[in-house]
């Protein structure tokens, strides 16, 4: 075996990663069926109708997250730029053949099959290429012609795609996301703070210009001038937060989901789970989040090369801003963004791709340094000792004379 081979011999997973996601799972499917019931009763007149395509959902996500573990990673290196390109195509196609709803165009349907939202999957393929292209450049990534020019042009275009959908809360992920990776890979402070100058003014104009991102600031700022109108929904979500107490009012008894919040079983699901397990069960699922990512970072500074370190950050960065954005919203921390919780808000799309995500971190996992050293090294055979030319020449003379 060579030393190339052998170095690419893959190990056991990190299991407590997908014991913690695969929980996460259960902790969602369980409160999504708690916090729909009732809209899903009103509308399609089937309590199942949400649980059952999160369920759906979670089954597909299961088999690629087991898929992507057992491949190889570093062919995601080869096929990193096809994965870009068709996030491009798939996030320009919505514009012009997506469905509305919500006063938005994210989804691209297919018949009678669930509509698919081309922006979850351009969060992974993004973080794959984005790995590869920091790890190809090295050095270079200080540069401002080779590594900051071609950087913000390419995650400028993925995330201006993003925000004329509109969708401010998924183009913030992958901007943050993405920009956390350009600093582990080493890219000058002067470069940061240039990004960061860009990202203000056009986070300010963006809200200059659309009354409903302004509406989201309104709400945030001055939610109680407003309780009924632009202030309603986060006033919502506090109360049932508050409402839930230490210890909760037991889970299937949250009131504020009985058409009191909306959209309580996506993006507001955290307060659900506040209500209805209380101040310790929410610690609970915050605690496994925390975990989550406390692993994945663990994976990523034990990787065998850049692009597996690279991948691993991109996929924890992704998991924890998106975490951190949404329950800073249902806890008026910062403005509501309308992101789904990981793993725990109904999302066919979102659910999927973030069990993409681990499955290729735990790939990572299976081909780190931290996993090699915790594997038995193989016994080699032990070499047969050569007889001494002396010896043996000593056995043919005696056996010759034993036979005469």
């Amino acid at each position: 075996m060579t030393a190339a081979t052998s170095s690419r011999r893959a190990n056991a997973p990190d299991y407590s990663i997908l014991i913690t996601a695969v929980a996460l799972i259960v902790i969602g499917l369980i409160f999504v069926y708690s916090a729909s019931f009732a809209v899903a009763l009103s509308a399609y007149d089937d309590v199942n109708y949400f649980v059952v395509r999160q369920a759906a959902a979670a089954v597909i996500g299961l088999v690629l997250m087991f898929a992507l573990m057992r491949f190889d990673y570093h062919h995601l290196r080869v096929v990193s730029p096809l994965l870009m390109i068709v996030a491009i195509l798939a996030l320009a196609a919505v514009l012009f053949v997506g469905s509305d709803a919500y006063g938005a165009r994210r989804w691209i349907g297919f018949g009678s099959l669930p509509p698919f939202q081309p922006s979850e999957f351009a969060k992974l393929a993004l973080i794959i290429y984005i790995a590869a292209w920091l790890a190809s450049r090295g050095r270079d990534v200080r540069s401002f012609a080779v590594g900051f020019t071609p950087f913000v042009g390419l995650v400028g275009i993925v995330a201006a795609l993003v925000l004329m959908e509109p969708d401010t809360g998924t183009a913030t992920i992958l901007v943050l996301t993405t920009a956390a990776l350009f600093f582990l890979a080493g890219a000058s402070l002067t470069h940061l703070f240039t990004l960061a100058a860009i990202g203000g003014v056009t986070g300010f104009l963006l809200v200059v210009g659309s009354s409903y991102r302004a509406d989201r600031i309104t709400s945030f700022v001055d939610a109680d001038n407003d309780p009924s109108g632009l202030g309603f929904q986060v006033l919502q979500l506090l109360i049932a937060l508050g409402s839930g107490g230490i210890e909760g009012l037991g889970l299937g008894f949250s009131r504020q989901k009985f058409f009191y919040i909306p959209g309580a079983h996506t993006d507001g699901i955290f307060a659900i789970i506040g209500e209805e397990v209380g101040f310790i069960g929410a610690v609970v699922v915050l605690a496994l989040f925390a975990y989550l990512v406390y692993r994945g970072f663990r994976v990523a500074l034990n990787a065998r090369d850049d692009f597996g370190s690279y991948l691993a950050m991109g996929v924890v960065c992704w998991i924890a801003f998106q975490t951190l954005i949404n329950i800073g919203g249902v806890t008026r921390s910062i403005p509501l963004t309308g992101i789904p919780l990981p793993f725990v808000s109904y999302g066919g799309s979102s659910l999927v791709m973030v069990m993409a995500g681990i499955g290729v971190l735990l790939s990572v996992s299976r081909f780190s340094k931290e996993s090699a050293a915790a594997r038995p090294a193989r016994r080699q055979p032990r070499p047969r000792e050569a007889t001494p030319r002396s010896r043996r020449g000593y056995s043919e003379a005696s056996g010759a004379s034993r036979a005469i």
